[in-house]
């Protein structure tokens, strides 16, 4: 009988996992990472100039946070590094800036976005809808979706130009 190490095992099946998924691993190198200066505390993601914005419901879980950054970095930096806009009460927290792609999670979220932006804007740009985290953590065709979604998004951004 041929085992594995039970080091090698979880690599090796999340690599082969990512493969067939589509998913090109990002590996964060810690000699690049230090010679990059720290960002400032003042700047703000969600208004920072980005090819994609995040909208979520705000009062997420810190769970459903975690699975929703995971799932982004295994998409690339241009995914990880995506600003977020929390909705609450039907109401974006700050101004949607405009961008290629937005990945929406939820139809309420959706609703505040097509409320906050032009028609204009909303016409050129990439609308990704997802179910919302709590579905996504709980289900696994919510996981699954959210794999689509995120590779639909990928897609979108690759196009070079626009969406």
């Amino acid at each position: 009988m041929s085992a594995a190490p039970a080091s090698c095992g979880p690599v090796s099946r999340r690599a082969r996992m990512l493969r067939a998924l589509g998913v090109t691993p990002w590996v964060r190198r810690a000699a690049a990472a230090a010679a990059q200066p720290a960002a400032s505390p003042e700047v703000n993601p969600a208004v920072a100039p980005a090819s994609c914005i995040v909208v979520l419901p705000d009062g997420c879980a810190p769970r459903e946070l975690d699975l929703l950054g995971r799932a982004l970095a295994a998409y690339g930096p241009e995914l990880a590094r995506a600003g977020r806009i929390l909705v609450k009460d039907g109401q974006p927290a700050v101004a949607v800036p405009p961008v290629r792609a937005y990945l929406v999670f939820g139809q309420a979220q959706a609703h505040a976005l097509g409320r906050e932006l032009p028609a204009a804007v909303m016409n050129q740009a990439q609308i990704v809808l997802a179910d919302e985290p709590p579905q996504v953590l709980a289900h696994g065709t919510g996981k699954r979706r959210l794999w689509t979604a995120l590779r639909q998004l990928r897609r979108a951004l690759a196009v070079p130009g626009g969406a």
